[in-house]
């Protein structure tokens, strides 16, 4: 089992690879190499899982990019979208997790007479992504996190009107960030399936800084790895099982 993870920043990555990180390993090796296009990527192994943890940038567009390149190198099995963000209250509060049961771009698309109408609804495309059922709740399970829709925005929501107005279109939301939409796209063109992982570092409405809890949801981000190690395993064994049967 091979898996991409992409972060947006490097103290995403960090805590992502602490979190896989067995405890008998320094948590500072091995050294991070570099793709093309300057991206740092890092790897850490576990027994039957090997994860390749990539900083590829903020916002969908970067994300893409640096999710293609790796994996125009190198053989995936998965693609994992992971940071943090922004929480929907009241049911995911900062310090928790959220993982995706869909990668949504909550505004790709057009401002109509009577309201926003989706890429799919212009029909230019998709907006939505769904990761693999059964590990998307497995995932949450051992995480304990929320099982919810993750909106993928290119402008971080900072107005109780705006939070509103997504809340009303994605009334089952659990986060939002600004990569999943992006790296889900590229894992598509692999043909290779997603999961989003969210640690929640604030509510999502009005901009205000001195609310955030960036160390608690970086903290909680290494744990939920921690813990997701065997889910991985358990799966991608699962997955190579079904390939070689229908192959």
């Amino acid at each position: 089992m091979r898996a991409l993870i992409v972060t947006a920043v490097a103290a995403e990555a960090d805590s992502v690879a602490a979190g896989l990180t067995p405890p008998h390993q320094d948590p500072v090796t091995p050294e991070p190499r570099t793709l093309p296009g300057g991206y740092r990527i890092s790897r850490r192994d576990l027994p039957g899982l090997a994860a390749d943890v990539l900083v590829g940038g903020v916002g969908p567009a970067a994300a893409a990019a640096a999710t293609a390149t790796a994996l125009a190198l190198a053989d995936y099995s998965l693609v994992i979208s992971a940071g943090i963000g922004g929480g929907f209250a009241p049911a995911a509060p900062p310090g928790s997790l959220v993982v995706a049961d869909a990668l949504v771009a909550a505004d790709l698309g057009a401002e109509g007479p009577d309201g926003f109408l989706s890429v799919d609804a212009l029909g230019f495309g998709r907006s939505v992504h769904l990761p693999p059922a059964e590990l998307a709740a497995r995932a949450a399970e051992a995480t304990g996190g929320l099982l919810a829709p993750v909106l993928t925005v290119s402008t971080v929501t900072g107005t109780a009107a705006r939070a509103a107005e997504l809340a009303a279109r994605h009334p089952l939301a659990g986060a939002e960030a600004m990569e999943g939409f992006g790296v889900a796209e590229a894992a598509a063109a692999h043909g290779l399936p997603v999961l989003e992982i969210r640690a929640v570092s604030n509510a999502v409405g009005p901009r205000d800084r001195d609310a955030w809890r960036i160390g608690d949801a970086l903290a909680a981000l290494a744990g939920g790895f921690r813990v997701l190690g065997p889910v991985l395993v358990h799966w991608g064994g699962q997955h190579e099982q079904q390939r070689q049967h229908h192959g």
